[in-house]
């Protein structure tokens, strides 16, 4: 509704400045304390009108027409300000879309098709705490493009041929394999055995390195052992993505892109540039042109390819199956990103759209797969899920055993996805289960029960014979600061959804589902519903509840986050 009623803000005041032989690029358009959005364009247009701001304001102001029917209400000059005020109609127009549209209410404005990859971890273990949030940042940035109206593909790009995949299928010859253990784990025993081996005999090394060169050369012998361990390993990984509610729709593997020539083509296509030269017998591309210092390796002095060579085959491939490319990578990965990007071009190749993100982590401290000192994102779910058990039965401890699981899942997850992708993902976080869990501080848990609230007081209404969804209401009794406020707030999600999906950060719609659970909040606490003395007055109060029910689940959807009924 939000992006509508803007829409109308802008022809009113594009006509407005039309009639005086003015126009402007930039309405300067805002939101503000004063009025339900601002315009600045007075500032923007005083030296060619040659009025002072607030006398231009004043004129602009007087000259817009409101058609019939307007979701504006007034337009006012304060100062050199222009403030716009939404009309009756706004607010009764909000309410009416909620209830017809549903979960269908605020999206389906964009098109186009995305292909959008994320999470990518290397298959030589479980996924570990500082995963998570490149997982749980690309899984709403799915549902938020998705909501918008994009056609979006999520992709794990699967390395099956590097070093590491060739000391995990090296160390499957030689260790056992406890298939007793989630596979991801089992094969993380495995590796870290191996580094251990490699690390006390250097010269084993050499044993990776034929490996190597023998799954680029097609040998069917390793390329199965290569297969087997990736498979293992995904096999784990999905089951915990799928624990987090977190789901891609393809696995493109790194090999296929060997084995179809693409990467060979790629390196001819860059000695083709000029830009390429033989660096210690490595072939290497030449970015300064583009602000690179550092020589791009695409080549080993073997003959063999790199990730990144293999990448740029995969990006040239994604480029012809859809209209933009996203990206989501760690920090870690900027200077790569960006050589992949500057190399693209050189190409003359589409690029990337790049979000990268920083890194998350636990008061315990840092991980490492290597090395064997990692906490599991497993580990994690396991402790969160059991200390929600602790808060749900503390809450209702009259309900089973099976309600306290579901809900403490429900929660637990919700908690850690909200805790997670609240921050702007250039930001560093540290995630404190205790602050994700906590009621009472606004975060998953907060918003999962203002839901909750919703559905229990409609429940309650259709138990008392208070409430009929399909009798009809009269949104304009809706008239108290808190409803108003509400359904304003609810009238802003297809802005903040736009917002999310153009800036690419899906921290925005975390925002909004707070503020969103605070101004349901606000309107309960201040204005009687199932206590309201007359019956219309209490029908289109119960229909405003329902109102938040349906945005605040579609938020919440849209977070990734479950919807309880009950908690």
């Amino acid at each position: 509704m939000f992006l509508e009623f803007k829409k109308q803000v802008t022809s009113v005041l594009t006509d407005a400045l039309a009639s005086m032989g003015l126009q402007a690029d930039d309405l300067g358009l805002e939101s503000s304390q004063h009025a339900d959005i601002a315009s600045k364009v007075a500032f923007r247009l005083a030296s060619q009108a040659k009025q002072s701001p607030k006398d231009l304001a004043q004129r602009i102001a007087d000259a817009v027409f409101l058609p019939d029917g307007s979701l504006i209400g007034k337009v006012t000059a304060v100062g050199p300000y222009i403030n716009i005020d939404a009309s009756r109609d706004y607010v009764d127009d909000t309410v009416f879309r909620i209830r017809t549209e549903t979960s269908e209410f605020g999206g389906g404005f964009c098109n186009g098709r995305i292909l959008l990859e994320h999470t990518s971890a290397n298959p030589n273990g479980p996924l570990h705490v500082g995963h998570i949030r490149n997982s749980i940042i690309g899984d709403t940035l799915k549902r938020v493009l998705r909501r918008a109206g994009y056609d979006v593909e999520t992709q794990y790009y699967v390395n099956d041929m590097g070093r590491q995949i060739a000391i995990v299928s090296w160390a499957l010859s030689r260790f056992e394999f406890d298939r007793t253990r989630k596979p991801d784990h089992a094969i993380a025993d495995v590796y870290i055995k191996a580094n251990v081996d490699l690390n006390a005999d250097p010269a084993k090394v050499a044993e990776i390195d034929r490996l190597m060169q023998l799954v680029e050369k097609g040998d069917e012998k390793t390329i199965k052992g290569f297969d087997e361990a990736v498979s293992l390993a995904i096999a784990g990984i999905k089951e915990t993505l799928l624990r987090m509610n977190v789901q891609h729709d393809s696995f493109p593997h790194e090999s296929g892109f060997i084995r179809s020539g693409a990467v060979s083509r790629i390196i001819d296509e860059a000695r083709a540039t000029g830009k390429t030269e033989i660096d210690n017998g490595a072939l290497v591309v030449d970015l300064s042109d583009y602000g690179f210092e550092k020589t791009l390796v695409i080549q080993r002095t073997d003959g063999t390819s790199l990730y990144t060579t293999r990448d740029l085959a995969y990006h040239e491939w994604k480029s012809e199956r859809a209209d933009r490319m996203i990206d989501v990578l760690g920090a870690d990965h900027k200077l790569i990103s960006g050589q992949l990007k500057a190399t693209l071009r050189l190409l003359g190749k589409p690029e990337p759209e790049v979000v990268i993100f920083e890194f998350v982590s636990l008061p315990e401290g840092s991980m490492s797969t290597r090395r064997g000192k990692f906490i599991s994102a497993d580990d994690l779910l396991d402790q969160i899920e059991k200390q929600a058990y602790v808060e749900v039965d503390k809450r209702r401890p009259e309900m089973s055993e099976e309600f306290k699981k579901d809900v403490a899942r429900t929660v637990g997850i919700g908690a850690v996805r909200y805790d997670i992708v609240k921050v702007s993902p250039e930001k560093s976080t540290v995630f404190d289960w205790e602050e994700a869990l906590d009621f009472e501080k606004q975060g998953g848990p907060y918003i999962q029960y203002s839901h909750a609230r919703a559905c229990s007081i409609l429940k309650k209404a259709g138990e008392d014979g208070l409430w009929d969804p399909a009798v009809p209401i009269d949104p304009s009794l809706l008239v108290e600061l808190s409803e108003v406020d509400l359904i304003k707030k609810m009238a802003s999600f297809d802005s903040v959804l736009e917002t999310s999906a153009r800036e690419l950060k899906p921290n925005a719609m975390a925002i909004y589902a707070r503020e969103l659970a605070d101004s349901f909040n606000q309107f309960y606490r201040f204005v009687p519903v199932l206590t309201a003395e007359e019956d219309d007055i209490r029908a289109s109060r119960l229909a405003l509840v329902d109102c938040a029910r349906i945005v605040l689940a579609n938020t919440l959807d849209t977070l990734g986050i479950g919807a309880p009924e009950s908690m």
